[in-house]
């Protein structure tokens, strides 16, 4: 079982417990405003996507982790890596996402899970290079991916509902200067 520990987090694949907290974060629409067409997901949607990302650490070696606080075992949301499929311009690009409960907000854990995240991704799974996608105007997003070294590559917009998107991209050579 992959797992990685970083000084407040621990990022590890999902297990049955996940699933209600999750889709509690999944359900806020504070959390939803930048994902997708902004629409909240429910406990049904929630369970689909937590066994499609668990499909995808098993075709792919890597996956989107849960990501648990380490001092209280909360789960606070979900970082990791991800085939952005959706935007098929990219293929067969790797993408860094994430997606943290509003509570959660503002304390540096999505950096600190991302970092790891991209940390796997270059060192462990030895890809050369990072995506990172954010909806233009999300600044919070497009912060941590400044945090995590990830320059501008390009504007896009998003095939299926049409709002412009920031692609960010760092690779080996990048990451390790």
């Amino acid at each position: 079982m992959t797992e990685i520990q970083t000084p407040r987090l621990l990022l590890r694949r999902w297990q049955d417990d996940d699933l209600v907290p999750m889709a509690e974060i999944n359900g806020d629409p504070r959390v939803m405003r930048w994902v997708g067409d902004g629409s909240v997901r429910d406990l049904e949607h929630t369970a689909e996507a937590i066994e499609r990302w668990e499909e995808e650490w098993d075709e792919e070696g890597f996956g989107l982790f849960a990501v648990e606080l380490l001092a209280s075992g909360e789960l606070a949301g979900f970082t990791g890596l991800s085939l952005p499929e959706f935007l098929p311009e990219l293929m067969p690009d790797v993408s860094v996402c994430w997606r943290l409960g509003q509570q959660f907000w503002g304390q540096g854990y999505a950096s600190e899970a991302a970092h790891a995240a991209m940390e796997f991704a270059l060192q462990d799974r030895g890809l050369e290079r990072l995506v990172g996608i954010a909806r233009i105007g999300d600044d919070a997003s497009e912060n941590v991916l400044r945090k995590l070294g990830m320059a501008p590559e390009r504007d896009t917009t998003h095939p299926e509902y049409g709002f412009p998107l920031r692609v960010h991209a760092i690779d080996l050579t990048q990451y390790q200067a």
